[in-house]
């Protein structure tokens, strides 16, 4: 999966992400309401962890949207209602952000994946089609490669469908390899057999695929080093929600939803924008809890921004996978779904439209 490549939307995901719903200033509750036609509810999924479930309403195919690292379902306000006229449309909000339950654990691919199993579960959703932007790709990947007969399909939005063999993934490889090393540590002294076969796969696959991890990192830092991080919003910018969403379609050119604004950031009492509400920690345990899934058996769709993404129908071939339908909008932002909403409406619905 990707995570978002521009400084500008890391910034914006790591200002925050609210603990409560729809109306965000808890002092005034009727300063400003979410404008969006959903209703919310709330959904136990494990233990003390509930997650803030948004349905805009519609009928026949139930759609899901996921949306990606620091976001939370009301990224979907704008767009989810214009797929209501012909599907059901859910958001889910993954446990750690917005109203979800924010507990200290469970932030493991397959655990997402189970959260949103769960939803599904308790809302009597049959064979949706999950829609997952970004990181969101992880709660896709695992809930289609495990239990692809609960799903009809699945929509990546600027995401990678499964892992590529031939370019690794930095967080997966990473704690594959720890947990390898331990496992060898662990090993009786005398178990020379085992000890053989765990070194011998340590440096023919482990160490060589890190190594190519490394590398690819060492020249990402080397081109992050040499391009200077764009200027964050100034005083004016944050003086109030609306501002901070003009400062954003003015650098980013693309028009967030105002409820999500309100989700990631607190508000003061004469309207102001305050500071981040999320944890680092949750989206550092989410990236580093990534995990390999590259069985995915459901008709899938990758719509990408055509930016540095790989080969996926000849990952897709090399991983004995369906290959997926794959299209790729130039000059798209990484949220396609705000930059792109025409070309990707169409895509999605020409998608929708041939699955049984």
């Amino acid at each position: 999966m990707k995570i978002c490549p521009s400084a500008l939307v890391w910034f914006v995901a790591a200002i925050g992400v609210a603990h409560y719903g729809c109306n965000s200033d808890k002092k005034d509750p009727a300063a400003w309401r979410d404008p969006s036609p959903h209703s919310v509810q709330f959904v136990t999924v494990d233990k003390n962890v509930q997650l803030e479930v948004l349905d805009w309403g519609g009928s026949r195919r139930p759609l899901v949207l996921l949306a990606g690292l620091g976001n939370t379902a009301h990224i979907f306000d704008d767009f989810a209602p214009k797929l209501t006229a012909e599907y059901h449309v859910y958001g889910i909000t993954r446990r750690g952000f917005g109203a979800s339950s924010a507990p200290e654990n469970g932030y493991l691919g397959n655990r997402l994946g189970d959260d949103v199993l769960a939803v599904l579960d308790s809302l009597k959703i049959k064979r949706p089609v999950l829609v997952g932007h970004s990181i969101a790709g992880e709660e896709l990947n695992s809930a289609g490669s495990r239990y692809p007969e609960r799903i009809a399909g699945l929509i990546y939005l600027d995401s990678v469908p499964s892992y590529d063999s031939s370019r690794g993934d930095f967080n997966v490889d990473l704690g594959e390899l720890i947990e390898k090393l331990e496992q060898l540590q662990k090993l009786p002294a005398d178990d020379v057999p085992k000890w053989k076969h765990m070194v011998d796969d340590l440096l023919k696959e482990s160490l060589p695929r890190f190594e190519r991890n490394l590398q690819a990192l060492q020249k990402r830092l080397q081109t992050d080093l040499s391009t200077p991080p764009p200027a964050g919003p100034s005083d004016a910018d944050l003086a109030s929600f609306p501002a901070l969403r003009s400062w954003i379609a003015r650098i980013q050119g693309i028009t967030m939803p105002e409820a999500e604004l309100r989700q990631t950031h607190e508000a003061s009492t004469d309207g102001r924008v305050g500071k981040q509400r999320s944890l680092p920690s949750i989206s550092r345990a989410i990236v580093a809890g990534k995990q390999r899934h590259s069985n995915i058996r459901v008709p899938t769709l990758a719509i990408l921004a055509a930016v540095d993404n790989p080969d996926l129908e000849a990952q897709a071939k090399a991983n004995g996978a369906p290959i997926p339908h794959v299209v790729r909008l130039s000059h798209a932002d990484h949220f396609v779904f705000l930059s792109n909403e025409e070309d990707v409406l169409r895509e999605m619905k020409a998608f929708l439209g041939s699955l049984p």
